[in-house]
């Protein structure tokens, strides 16, 4: 998974906390625990209500398992993960799959069809190109551009649920999960931890959250999105949120500037080119995979394109901030929440 440092200007900051308003009488039964451990790149945090921590740290070390499980085979950092051993097929070659990566192949493909292919997980190649770029501090060439286009595309994955098979049919085709996998883990989490009797939790991975039943007395849970400067005398937006997924993406540090060009981690498609449109885009749907996946297909759509997807679906919301110089703005669907 790609790196999770901390997110300085440009990528959004979730401060989680309990809501002070609006309080009902608690529960004494259940209390607060707190955990936190390194995976996929990044620190994760699960704040969770249990009635003792024996209970507690019981459900939470499952959840950790899960994800850690699911680090195994989504990573393509590791030559033997799961999806790199695919990868490493000879193309055309059906290869049987774990219920894992078939469901996150199933869920990209539809996500793909989706958006018109502006979220494409067969872009592994550029991604690639870009990673090394920001290492050397030096431009891909267009014939390697070229080169990596033409591994790139949805269309060329064949999922057979009847067999659990992939079949990648171009040669040189490498996936790459970054821009969902977090997402469906804290999904994958809060499911464990729901398994285990525990419905009252947030479960963080970055700038993707899983959030499950509201604290007890309260309304939902308290989410924070720190805005770039120049959105606005507020740069802070709060909102009360239970039982969905929010995500945020940004070019805040990964990115190289080449040339007096800022170009993004993220990575067109259908360009085979880093980003340069300086976006910070919030997504809030009805589960973290699908938050995660569409932060990226709007930074690569331009809110233009990418909110009027957003309208379409009445469970999803999204909040973008486009930075240009002094001409920040801020835009949303006619669903994101009201600040609080």
């Amino acid at each position: 998974m790609p790196s999770g440092r901390k997110l300085r200007w440009f990528f959004a900051l979730f401060t989680l906390a309990l809501l002070t308003g609006c309080r009902t009488t608690p529960e004494p039964s259940l209390a607060r625990f707190e955990f936190s451990e390194p995976h996929m790149g990044t620190l994760w945090r699960i704040t969770l209500f249990a009635p003792d921590a024996a209970t507690a740290s019981h459900a939470v070390r499952a959840a950790f398992a899960r994800v850690h499980t699911l680090d195994n085979i989504f990573t393509d950092y590791n030559p033997d993960s799961e999806l790199l051993r695919l990868c490493a097929q000879r193309p055309g070659t059906a290869v049987p799959v774990s219920a894992e990566l078939f469901d996150i192949l199933q869920k990209s493909e539809r996500l793909s069809s989706q958006t018109e292919g502006a979220f494409d997980v067969t872009v592994g190649p550029m991604v690639q190109l870009w990673r090394r770029a920001r290492r050397q501090r030096e431009l891909p060439t267009p014939e390697k551009i070229t080169a990596a286009r033409a591994a790139v595309g949805f269309d060329q994955v064949r999922l057979d649920a009847r067999r659990r098979t992939v079949t990648l049919l171009t040669p040189g085709m490498r996936l790459d999960l970054g821009g969902i996998a977090k997402g469906y883990a804290a999904d994958e989490a809060l499911r464990v931890l729901r398994r285990n009797g525990i419905s009252r939790a947030l479960v963080a991975a970055s700038g993707d959250l899983a959030l499950g039943d509201a604290p007890p007395g309260l309304p939902g849970w308290r989410v924070e999105i720190a805005l770039p400067a120049g959105a606005g005398t507020n740069h802070l937006r709060a909102l009360t949120l239970k039982n969905c997924g929010i995500s945020t993406s940004g070019d805040a540090e990964q990115y190289v500037e080449l040339h007096g060009v800022r170009y993004s981690h993220l990575v067109d498609p259908r360009t085979g080119v880093g980003l340069t449109n300086r976006l910070q885009v919030t997504v809030l749907a009805e589960c973290a995979t699908r938050s995660d996946a569409l932060t990226k297909t709007i930074c690569v759509l331009g809110p233009a394109r990418g909110l009027p997807i957003i309208e379409r679906d009445a469970r999803l919301a999204a909040l973008v901030v486009t930075a240009g110089g002094t001409n920040t703005t801020v835009l949303q669907s006619r669903r994101f929440p009201t600040v609080k």
